[in-house]
């Protein structure tokens, strides 16, 4: 069995431009698009949106890998690195931090070249306690293979399938240099493309005992970051990558054993994964967007404090249903205060009553 990393002619890729460039122009019409819509909203609503997408980026890329953080951690270690004063944060695990400090560092910090010790400390900071679960690993440094060469396999013990087989550690040294040369200069190629390209090289050398995977899609929302000339990040490669998991690695699986340097189909994959992400966060902004529309609508001036507050949490995602005296609670306010601030919003058709009844009477947020 022969992978690609072994032809004479690695790493000169090439592809279809024909096949790609039609795909390409949609994608990036998409991305500019969305940019435009949240560049558009206010401040306050343009944070809540980051601060999900990049919740929902970490939480994800770790899925992939088989590792369920904690979404409540996950959010309010983002907050506090960021500097968003947002309420509910709870206290964070150092792995969690570790895994949103190298995301950020990615991100926020997209126009740095990418080097040994910047790769290194993403590393370290992945896995704090240098072990991948049980097993201590070769943690802020290139694999050694000590224990055998680099394998992706599958399958129980004794009946294992072996998908890929990553370069020798002899070679790392001379591959991430040449790597990180043309991730950091100018291609002469577009962003979005050199994305693609950028991933499938990283996971293709596989250059640590672990973590490849999170690095690689951290290195991918870097370059995407620049094709968008933003940090602000609004869309998830990781979260689409997620629901396609198994798409995904069959992918990479059949272009890491292609007998020639032809990575058309994997750049056709990633684009249109890229613009299914896109799809995606249009569905999962939509709370955002229905905010953004309401408010636009009614001004905060028409409403008092609590008022706000309450419409505001409707918008977030209220837990269980609207009452009188959960409104009283959440408002610091007498029962009767509350229902008057529930009766004027009634009026003002803002609220309805909750059709499905119950012991107590509860309300709704009327669809604009």
């Amino acid at each position: 069995m022969h992978y690609i990393h072994q032809l004479n002619n690695w790493p000169k890729f090439i592809w279809d431009d024909q096949q790609i460039m039609s795909l390409l122009g949609e994608v990036r019409n998409r991305q500019g698009r969305l940019i435009g819509r949240m560049e558009s909203l206010g401040f306050p609503l343009r944070s809540e949106a980051i601060l999900q997408t990049l919740t929902l980026d970490v939480l994800k890329s770790s899925e992939i890998e088989g590792e369920i953080l904690n979404p409540a951690q996950v959010r309010s270690s983002i907050a506090r690195k960021l500097g968003m004063d947002i309420a509910g944060l709870v206290s964070s695990d150092r792995n969690v931090d570790g895994v949103v400090e190298m995301m950020l560092d990615a991100t926020q910090k997209f126009k740095k070249s990418l080097t040994k010790d910047r790769l290194f400390g993403w590393h370290a900071s992945l896995f704090p306690t240098g072990r991948s679960g049980m097993q201590k690993i070769v943690v802020g440094s290139w694999r050694d293979d000590k224990h055998g060469p680099m394998q992706v396999i599958s399958g129980p013990i004794g009946r294992q399938k072996v998908h890929f087989e990553a370069p020798q550690a002899s070679r790392l040294n001379n591959e991430m240099k040449n790597f990180m040369a043309w991730f950091n200069q100018d291609a002469g190629i577009d962003l979005v493309l050199k994305a693609a390209i950028a991933h499938l090289w990283f996971v293709t050398i596989h250059p640590f005992d672990d973590g490849n995977g999170r690095i690689a899609r951290a290195i991918t929302d870097m370059q995407l970051a620049r094709a968008d000339g933003s940090a602000q990040r609004f869309y998830s490669m990781s979260v689409q990558i997620r629901q396609e998991r198994n798409a995904y690695y069959d992918v990479l699986e059949k272009i890491q054993k292609n007998e020639d340097m032809d990575i058309t189909i994997w750049i056709k994959w990633f684009l249109a994964c890229l613009d299914r992400a896109i799809d995606t966060t249009e569905k999962t902004l939509a709370g955002v967007f229905k905010k953004a529309r309401f408010w636009e609508t009614y001004p905060e001036g028409s409403f008092n404090k609590r008022q706000i507050m309450v419409i505001n949490k409707l918008f977030e995602g209220f837990e269980g249903k609207l009452t009188s005296s959960k409104w009283a609670k959440i408002a610091k306010c007498s029962h009767d205060t509350a229902l008057r601030d529930i009766l004027e919003l009634i009026e003002k058709k803002i609220l309805i009553k909750d059709d499905a009844g119950g012991r107590s009477t509860s309300y709704l947020l009327k669809d604009l």
